[in-house]
């Protein structure tokens, strides 16, 4: 990216905001265009201000995170905003609900500096950011044996292509666009253009919810490898 990451800072603790503050304002490449204390805040300020990615906390009094990534990420005045989730993964199933209302990927609060600002960019520039493990056991314990697939989640493929379908176990299974392309043996190009009619096709937001789609409908089981 060439310009500044700009990024909105969402928890109800101020102390933690502070801290992420401090620490993007002394990094190179990113700028702090506003803060938040709930999920209200957080949905008008990214409106207001259209950052690059909202760090986004989970619980937060009133409109809690969930709502309020659901919100930004189907607005009409935030299109291309990211939403990264803060999470200590007490309540795994906020996570994924989290996930499946758009959010683009998950952190959890300890988190290292340099993976915090890897994760923001990778964020911002339009990648999922999924912990293959604890993701796993997310998708295991919400989509796995047990759980109820309604008539979209066992139709859903049907609108794909069987070409379309390769790729999206490969998102899914953790592969960048250059792996998929080497090892389906066709072109980065080809790639870029299934993945395009994957979004629109299965009405996804990014590669998270391609990912959430490919465990939901059971084209990728949870046993098979991290993702």
């Amino acid at each position: 990216m060439t310009t500044d990451v700009a990024v909105l800072l969402a928890d109800d603790q101020a102390l933690i905001r502070e801290s992420f503050r401090a620490l993007l304002e002394t990094a190179p490449g990113f700028r702090v265009v506003g803060e938040a204390g709930t999920g209200v805040e957080a949905v008008d300020s990214a409106r207001r201000l259209r950052p690059d990615v909202v760090l986004m906390d989970v619980r937060m009094p009133g409109m809690d995170g969930i709502e309020a990534t659901r919100q930004i990420c189907a607005g009409a005045e935030t299109p291309a905003v990211r939403v990264l989730i803060l999470t200590t993964f007490d309540l795994d199933e906020y996570v994924y609900a989290a996930l499946r209302a758009g959010a683009s990927g998950f952190l959890v609060k300890d988190t290292t500096a340099a993976d915090l600002l890897s994760g923001i960019r990778l964020v911002a520039a339009g990648e999922a950011l999924l912990a293959p493990r604890v993701t796993r056991r997310l998708i295991s314990t919400f989509t796995g044996p047990g759980s109820q697939r309604g008539p979209e989640a066992i139709t859903v493929l049907e609108a794909i292509t069987a070409r379309e379908r390769d790729v999206l176990e490969q998102i899914a299974r953790g592969l960048s666009n250059t792996e998929i392309a080497e090892h389906l043996h066709v072109g980065l190009g080809t790639v870029k253009t299934h993945i395009t009619r994957l979004l629109s096709k299965l009405g996804a937001r990014d590669r998270a919810q391609l990912v959430i789609t490919a465990y939901e409908t059971g084209l990728v089981t949870p046993r098979g490898p991290e993702i």
